[in-house]
């Protein structure tokens, strides 16, 4: 039995929050290995990059999501109770409630009041200076999912719950005050949508037929309970976060969009290249550093040891730049899924596995149909410029972004 190379440091957690996106990677080419030891905040730890990491990671019986994401991701980012946490029958329950929401017309829907919203911005576009792409686009998607979802949101409240949403995604991976704005956007969210949930319940809101606030208001598990208010909020937001979250990737399809100026006139012309263009984007620009289990119970993999109980985090943006995977990966080529089939744990910057039965994001669907209609909006439906500015991408920064968040000016419509 090989043992596991081990990370010399006594404790990780400092190196991973420097290190950020490439702390994995980094060590896996240091050592050889696609698996290595490690602390983080003080738990041992095993990671773990690459297709076949991905496929035994994914595997329901030899891991386990109970306990094992830190606390204060789930205090933050997505809750505590909800799905990401959940195993077995427990999770299967809870995962077709969210995929019954995820239907073809319920997606064409959304995308359709994306679509909608951002043509009607076009013109306080044109009329204001310098328009930050990624501030914008985050109070649209949160108008556009409140609307989808069936959550009610005057335009007085846009700003706020935006901000709110946005704490919870850049709490879990900073300490401090920003830590602290997503622990107090996490209460005040869930405070909200309880509400909200209670209402609903109670016949004094309305839900919309077959709406997300509807689907998991009225959810009965296997016992035939309602889940309870907090859970039931936390879902709710589960579905409201994720879809605010696709604005970074908006952002970054800018981003590519004007380091690949190329690749406008391909998207213009082609669907087939908007998909390549879409699913390239989603493979180079860092979006979820990594996912976490546990070992469900003792087993041998390739040599090494994993015994029960042991944390495990998989490598999604290590993955995602693989090179056995991904020749040349630190290369922006959207050609390279031209004719490619890309099985479940190749490309995996929303987790991996079977989106029904597995811990795969519910909502990767959403996602791209949403990423490949802004493509088509920031290329087809407006134009604009880019003046000087800073567009770098600090991988050691979690959640990354472009310090400027794309500001674009002199923007017209064009259709």
């Amino acid at each position: 039995m090989a043992a596991l190379p081990v990370d010399r440091s006594p404790d990780s957690t400092l190196a991973f929050l420097r290190a950020g996106y490439r702390f994995i990677g980094e060590r896996c080419d240091r050592y050889g290995s696609d698996a290595f030891q490690t602390r983080i905040l003080l738990t041992p730890t095993i990671c773990l990059r690459g297709r076949s990491a991905a496929a035994l990671f994914y595997d329901p019986e030899r891991f386990q999501r109970r306990n094992a994401m830190p606390l204060r991701v789930q205090r933050t980012l997505t809750g505590r109770g909800g799905v990401q946490g959940l195993d077995g029958p427990a999770h299967a329950d809870r995962k077709a409630m969210f995929m019954s929401i995820m239907t073809p017309d319920n997606i064409r829907r959304l995308g359709q009041l994306f679509d909608d919203e951002w043509r009607t911005r076009i013109a306080a576009w044109e009329a204001a200076g310098p328009v930050r792409l990624y501030d914008e686009m985050g109070r649209l998607l949160t108008r556009v999912v409140c609307a989808w979802a069936g959550v009610p949101l005057s335009t007085s409240q846009v700003d706020s719950r935006t901000v709110e949403l946005h704490a919870m995604i850049e709490g879990p991976a900073v300490a401090g005050p920003r830590h602290w704005r997503g622990l107090l956007a996490r209460r005040r969210a869930e405070r909200w949508i309880g509400d909200l949930i209670e209402r609903a319940r109670v016949g004094t809101h309305q839900a919309p037929p077959g709406s997300a606030l509807q689907v998991i208001a009225e959810h009965r598990d296997a016992q035939g309970s309602l889940l309870p208010r907090r859970i039931a909020a936390v879902e709710l937001l589960n579905v409201l976060r994720p879809v605010v979250a696709v604005d970074r990737y908006v952002t970054f399809a800018a981003l590519a969009l004007h380091d690949h100026p190329a690749w406008r006139q391909r998207v213009r012309d082609s669907d087939e290249a908007t998909g390549q263009f879409v699913q390239e984007v989603r493979r180079y620009y860092p979006f979820f550093p990594s996912a976490a289990a546990r070992v469900r119970r003792s087993f041998d993999w390739e040599g090494h040891h994993f015994p029960r109980g042991r944390r495990v985090l998989l490598d999604l943006y290590g993955t995602n730049h693989h090179p056995t995977l991904w020749p040349e990966p630190e290369l922006f080529r959207p050609e390279r899924f031209a004719g490619r089939r890309v099985d479940p744990f190749e490309l995996i910057p929303q987790g991996g596995g079977d989106f029904f039965t597995g811990h795969r994001c519910a909502g990767e669907w959403i996602t791209i149909d949403l990423m490949k209609r802004a493509v088509t909006n920031l290329t087809s439906a407006m134009a604009y410029d880019v003046p000087p500015q800073d567009l770098t991408l600090d991988l050691r920064q979690m959640p990354c972004l472009p310090p400027s968040g794309m500001t674009l000016t002199a923007v017209r419509r064009t259709i």
